[in-house]
């Protein structure tokens, strides 16, 4: 077993390990919010356990969290060439301020938790907001095992070892689902007590023990590096540019605050069904492929580099688009299913999936901007996808704001997939400016493709979910399992038939990865 920790795992292997890892994940994610309303359904209490989570989303992102590994990775593999006493000094320092800094910000939150709730959830009562800094008191030390993790897990990136990355989410649900459960007595407490216990043993002593298995980690208090500095430039554009990416859960909480009661819960659980798509189809390829693609920026071979974030590219959206049109189309049977019962009503799941139809609108914009920023920190530019990313949340702030006012939850759904839509094409306009457009080659003419493609084989599917069990009322969750079940079989066998016979080169690649059955096809 500790053999497999430290194994590598080459690129295609590991896209399929962390693609299983993030798929898990996702539904055991959605099978915590399932648990979360059946329990407490969208009340209060509920919206309160999400709205906690602003505050010390915001220190993670302010320190770079999410990204420690990206600015770590192309730091690490030159250090580490010249010897692994200079990689491991490197790393020692950037560990030691690391820890030092979440320790400090951490300790600081927790003092002013009241006044910082009031900032989380404006919307809310003096009451909730005393309960909002209690559940934030629970939460915030989780975030030092999220930023050590993520430095310890970045020596396992550049190993290319993608097994222990992968356990990481999946044994964080499981503590916040048992402390959710076994403490339930409590209200949503126990959840922030088992985000803690899950942020610990998941983050920071898994990664830690795969390390120690290696038996070279080689970790001391050290506060000077030559490379310290060239970290901090990589990474203070990250800490001080907040991209809408990073902030567009928070600010659908802030501002879901004052679209009334329920209206954080339901935007909760409708984005945590549209990050699915996202998380099993962007998100993996894009862990996979940035390490291969910083070591072709090292190696300056930038011709491969082009085609291989071409095919990564283009092989994301064609995945996507198709993928989250279904996935539209079954908006309401799929709320039904997974959250309707309990505490959850008929009017939770309404609104549920009428924000999640509009969240899913802008899926292939996520994955594009997932797999086109990793890009540009393979460059070691964090600067750029930094500051077009605080310019775009800027100009969305005030889009957030009149939208939740006017149009309640809904309006803030609509800001979420607007500002993300225009992230994508910033992004994207300026790549092609800085570097060379030659990684979107044949882009347009396949999302032009996949889309009609896509939008043929939602027809029959529209007409099966809409129209195909009307008269089973006496039995709603087996109609909307046969719903789901139908159309997607019918949309992805139309969709199939039509690209076999119309652009056989838009599935060509997936298929021969099928083996003999897809190359049949094919002819």
């Amino acid at each position: 077993m500790m053999s497999f920790w430290t194994r590598r795992q080459k690129m295609g292997w590991a896209a399929l390990l962390m693609g299983m890892s993030v798929l898990l994940s996702r539904f055991m994610g959605l099978f915590r919010d399932k648990v979360i309303s059946y329990l407490f359904g969208a009340t209060q209490e509920s919206d309160l356990y999400f709205a906690a989570f602003v505050i010390p989303d915001f220190i993670n992102y302010l320190l770079a969290g999410g990204y420690f590994s990206i600015t770590l990775i192309p730091l690490l593999t030159d250090y580490f060439r010249e010897g692994e006493e200079s990689g491991w000094q490197f790393f020692s320092c950037i560990f030691t301020w690391v820890t030092l800094a979440i320790t400090g910000l951490t300790i600081l939150s927790a003092v002013f938790a009241p006044r910082l709730a009031q900032i989380a959830a404006p919307g809310l009562n003096p009451e909730a907001w005393g309960r909002l800094a209690y559940f934030l008191r629970i939460i915030l030390p989780a975030q030092i095992c999220f930023l050590l993790g993520s430095c310890l897990m970045a020596l396992l990136y550049l190993r290319k070892q993608f097994f222990v990355p992968a356990l990481v989410p999946i044994i964080y649900n499981l503590a916040i689902i048992a402390g959710g459960v076994l403490l339930r007595a409590g209200g949503m407490e126990g959840f922030c007590w088992g985000v803690l216990v899950g942020a610990f043993l998941g983050n920071l002593c898994l990664p830690y023990l795969a390390l120690r298995q290696g038996g070279d980690l080689q970790l001391r208090f050290a506060l000077r590096h030559p490379g310290l500095k060239r970290f901090a430039v990589l990474a203070l554009p990250l800490m001080i540019g907040q991209s809408i990416v990073v902030l567009d859960e928070q600010l659908v909480r802030i501002f879901g605050s004052l679209a009334g009661t329920g209206a954080i819960s339901w935007l909760n659980y409708a984005r945590r069904i549209m990050l699915v798509p996202v998380g099993i189809v962007a998100q993996a390829a894009g862990v996979a492929s940035y390490p291969f693609l910083a070591d072709l920026v090292a190696r300056k071979e930038f011709q491969q580099f082009n085609r291989t974030l071409n095919i990564t590219l283009r092989n994301t959206l064609l995945l996507l688009i198709p993928l989250s049109l279904w996935m539209i189309v079954i908006a309401k049977p799929t709320v039904l299913v997974i959250f309707q019962q309990g505490h959850f009503g008929v009017e939770d799941t309404r609104q549920t999936a009428l924000m999640l139809r509009v969240f899913l609108a802008a899926v292939f914009c996520w994955g594009f901007q997932q797999i086109l920023g990793r890009a540009f920190y393979a460059h070691q530019d964090t600067l750029t996808p930094a500051l077009l990313g605080t310019v775009t949340t800027l100009a969305s702030i005030p889009m957030f704001y009149f939208a939740a006012h006017s149009l309640q939850s809904t309006g803030v759904a609509l800001a979420s997939a607007l500002s993300i839509a225009l992230y994508s094409v910033v992004l994207s306009l300026w790549w092609g400016h800085r570097f060379s457009k030659e990684a979107f080659a044949g882009l347009g003419k396949a999302i032009f493709q996949v889309t009609a493609l896509s939008l043929a084989a939602a027809l029959p599917a529209v007409a099966i979910t809409e129209y195909g069990f009307t008269g089973w009322q006496a039995h709603p969750y087996l109609a909307a399992l046969l719903a789901i079940a139908i159309s997607g079989l019918c949309f992805f066998l139309v969709f199939g038939l039509l690209s076999g016979v119309l652009v056989p080169s838009l599935v060509r690649p997936f298929l021969e990865k099928t083996g003999p059955l897809g190359r049949r096809f094919l002819r």
